[in-house]
């Protein structure tokens, strides 16, 4: 068994959607960045390849390559899984927290853990995501960006 942890975090803008664990939630802001800025999906990639011990995100999907410019992150989870079943592991749980003041997540949440459940192979009842904010603290409290933590087991098979 091996566990990883995974941190991200993305600027709020204007003109971009938020699209947070795969799901597009309506709000005046979206998440800035390279690809579609998915700030809980990388984060759960990064843990993964961290426990995997195979690099970063930045590593394997590069924000200096075209090829990912709004590119999907359901489609790097994907990836991610294939690089894990390759090396010979098996994703056992995913654990995540979303860290942001609005919009609220609960809503749009079960879709989340159906969305990662469904790229990593795994079922809905091995994949977390809960939500919290900052208490209006920092910049994520001042509504300027948005993170997401989470920690992934895996194990050899």
């Amino acid at each position: 068994m091996r566990i990883g942890q995974g941190y991200d975090v993305h600027p709020l803008v204007k003109e971009r959607p938020m699209i947070i664990g795969g799901v597009r939630i309506p709000y005046e802001l979206g998440l800035g960045g390279h690809s579609d800025a998915d700030v809980l999906l990388h984060a759960v990639g990064d843990a993964l390849l961290g426990a995997a011990a195979l690099g970063d995100l930045g590593l394997h999907f590069p924000d200096s390559s075209e090829q990912y410019a709004n590119f999907s992150s359901l489609l790097l989870l994907k990836d991610i899984a294939r690089l894990l079943q390759q090396d010979g592991y098996e994703v056992v749980n995913v654990d995540s927290t979303v860290v942001l003041e609005k919009p609220k997540l609960a809503p749009y949440r079960e879709q989340m853990r159906r969305n990662i459940a469904d790229c990593l192979g795994i079922g809905i009842d091995a994949v977390s995501v809960k939500a919290t904010t900052s208490e209006k603290m920092g910049f994520i409290g001042a509504g300027e960006g948005v993170a997401a933590h989470a920690i992934a087991l895996i194990r050899k098979v």
